[in-house]
């Protein structure tokens, strides 16, 4: 069911009531359509709930028989739709038992065929039983996959459901609907949204929460679709500015109804052009594509050497470079003044030199200030040494010294102390890769005079849900670590299918250089969120700002953010269990940065509304060698 080109868009075509399966199929793929959404049981089959008139007191088929399709076209073509009169949770038990009979055989049936997924209407709260029938099936390792239909906005017929099983004070969406299901369902992955999207937008909170949930599919009936001057059909202004933000999830959509703009091929030409015009032009975004929501364990450069295709990706970075480029300018034109251009060198010293970025902005700065420098490249991996070395001799000649060793090992002559260094020691949450306690250990060589850069950083830290990164670390087993290892190991993400409960806080400060007699990079920090909406928490995404020189500033901090950077994800946090909050609760994290010999580690825990347990104690499950 997956789009490998992402070019163009991947939409489904819902059909009421097929009379010919392999002509539904052969229309829907010329017209470009890559599935069908159909009845499980064809309407001709029917059969009625009434336990008297119930089919299994008959002797008559189910619905069509299999041979009509090979099985590869109904694991390629097919999504099944069950039988919306099917109330397994009715209270007349005699309906109750007769509808649990038909739902059984109707998931039977599916994981026969072999289909990819089944689609299930949601109208309310009440579906307890629903969601415990659907959650056995989908707890099998076979059979489909389980897309829940579910109303962007309440219609208005829904609108006075019992509200009686809820906390009180709390106003129905039908994402309520959903997320009961979800959680009676245990969060399971192979259950995910199609959302159906009607006249009625629900205010920009609820589009948010949204645009955090899994959702497979969105659903448009062709009433929707206005006429343009040409007789084509085309979107609402606000529904299309709604389907672009959708399309980042990287979904699929439904189209469902009658052809009423002369042919069914108007509506997916319609939605492939704008699925084409909301392509991304970001570098972000382009660099990323593919990474979304991918966890991937935060990079130890300080343990691990790393390899040539890391260094080449960080190298890429169109803005990283450029804005050191602007604060080596800025601290050199500051340290030399213009009547000493010519006569004072300044001792530049590049720490942690990679292949040598840092260094090349380094020269191009110096130049652009018209002031001299000598550059000292200091480097522990041995193979970018190598690189380091060639450029030298091709690039760089006298101007550059380049020393292979680690930064905290070094001991240059008093007379090469730097007037400036520079390093790229910051990991998602600016810390995390150690660059206090390298700088700490380099600033020994730095003349008291002497500037950092970078001179200080800052990590932030907010709230998030996100039911497919719970599903991706609660599924990634490892039988060598800690049992909840996968829950106290922050990971690095590109986030995108997610939702922020609350903006993110500022949490530990590092200024350089630090002249502390006793240097503590110890730190704990207590942050209160006031939660913006009914939701559940998941984890926490970690960010920092960073300032080079000055106001010379990189961010991946959302509000901030560098446009167009790309070298560093967010890190996320997560939590043992998930958090269901409400809108306007006080959320109390604590959160530590714990520091021995030979480690550094993060441990973290929440206060309220309710008390976890402390996450990560003494680094059982992640910890940072120094």
């Amino acid at each position: 069911m997956s789009h490998s080109n992402r070019k163009r868009a991947s939409c489904g075509l819902d059909i009421a009531n097929p009379t010919d399966l392999e002509v539904c199929i052969t229309t829907g793929t010329h017209s470009n359509y890559e599935f069908i959404c159909v009845p499980i049981v064809h309407t001709r089959y029917v059969y009625e709930t009434h336990p008297e008139k119930f089919a299994s007191k008959r002797n008559a088929p189910l619905t069509r028989a299999d041979v009509i399709l090979s099985g590869n076209d109904w694991g390629s073509y097919i999504v099944g739709r069950l039988d919306p009169r099917i109330n397994v949770d009715s209270p007349v038990a005699s309906l109750r038992k007769a509808s649990e009979e038909k739902l059984a055989r109707e998931l039977k049936y599916s994981a026969h065929l072999g289909i990819p997924a089944i689609m299930v209407k949601l109208t309310g709260t009440k579906h307890v039983n629903l969601a415990r029938m659907l959650y056995n099936c989908v707890s099998k390792d076979s059979g489909p996959q389980v897309w829940v239909q579910v109303p962007i906005a309440v219609p208005d017929e829904n609108k006075y459901e019992d509200t009686t099983n809820l906390p009180p004070k709390t106003e129905v969406t039908s994402w309520h609907w959903w997320n009961r299901f979800r959680l009676l369902a245990n969060q399971n992955s192979r259950i995910n949204v199609c959302l159906e999207i009607g006249e009625n937008l629900p205010e920009e909170s609820d589009i948010q929460r949204w645009l955090g949930e899994p959702i497979k599919t969105l659903l448009f009936n062709t009433s929707l679709f206005l006429t343009n001057k040409k007789g084509y059909p085309v979107l609402p202004k606000t529904h299309q500015a709604l389907l672009k933000r959708f399309i980042k999830l990287d979904l699929q959509i439904i189209v469902k109804g009658p052809a009423r703009h002369g042919d069914i091929s108007f509506y997916q030409q319609y939605l492939n052009f704008l699925y084409q015009q909301s392509e991304n032009n970001d570098p972000l975004c382009n660099f990323a594509r593919g990474f979304e929501d991918f966890l991937q364990i935060p990079l130890q450069p300080l343990m691990d050497n790393l390899e040539s295709s890391t260094y080449e990706v960080f190298e890429r970075d169109p803005v990283k470079y450029s804005q050191y480029q602007v604060a080596i300018q800025a601290a050199i034109t500051d340290l030399v003044p213009v009547e000493e251009k010519d006569t004072k060198v300044l001792t530049v010293m590049v720490v942690g030199a990679g292949r040598g970025p840092l260094v090349k902005a380094a020269i191009t700065a110096s130049k652009n200030a018209q002031r001299k420098i000598k550059v000292f490249a200091v480097e522990k991996n041995p193979n970018a040494v190598v690189t380091l070395q060639h450029r030298k001799i091709e690039e760089w000649g006298d101007m550059v010294e380049v020393i292979s060793s680690d930064m905290r090992e070094w001991s240059p002559p008093e007379e090469d102390h730097a007037d400036i260094l520079v390093s790229e020691l910051l990991g998602s949450f600016g810390d995390n890769e150690l660059s206090p306690e390298c700088l700490d250990g380099a600033q020994k060589f730095l003349k008291p005079t002497g500037v950092s850069i970078p001179t200080s950083y800052t990590s932030y830290i907010g709230p998030i849900q996100s039911s497919k990164l719970y599903n991706e670390y609660r599924n990634s087993k490892d039988e060598t670590r800690h049992p909840k290892a996968a829950f106290e190991t922050p990971y690095v993400v590109h986030l995108l299918n997610r939702l922020e409960l609350a903006p993110p806080q500022s949490l530990f400060t590092f200024t350089h250089p630090n002249p502390d007699a006793c240097i503590d990079n110890t730190r704990y920090q207590e942050l209160t969120f006031t939660i913006n909406n009914d939701s559940i928490l998941h984890g926490f995404g970690g960010y920092f700002e960073c300032y080079l020189y000055k106001d010379v500033l990189i961010s991946i901090l959302p509000s901030t953010h560098s446009p167009g950077m790309f070298s560093w994800f967010p890190i996320m946090f997560p939590i043992l269990e998930p958090l269901q909050l409400s809108k306007g609760d006080t959320l109390n994290l604590h959160f530590w940065r714990c520091v021995s010999k030979t480690h550094v580690w993060y441990e973290w825990s929440i206060s309220d509304p309710t008390t976890t347990p402390v996450h990560n104690p003494n680094g059982r499950s992640y910890q940072i060698g120094l």
